[in-house]
């Protein structure tokens, strides 16, 4: 299954409600606490150049 998560000026956006992280996006599909990088499949390169 696809999510179509957008980022905000204030955090994230899905499916037209906002959230402040994507680890309460992935909790709101799963039931189930997720660290959201690791549920997304992202990698956080902040701070690296």
């Amino acid at each position: 299954m696809e999510h179509i998560v957008t980022v905000t000026a204030d955090g994230f956006e899905w499916q037209g409600r906002p959230y402040k992280s994507l680890s309460a996006i992935a909790r709101a599909i799963t039931g189930t606490r997720w660290n959201g990088w690791v549920f997304f499949g992202l990698k956080n390169h902040r701070g690296r150049k």
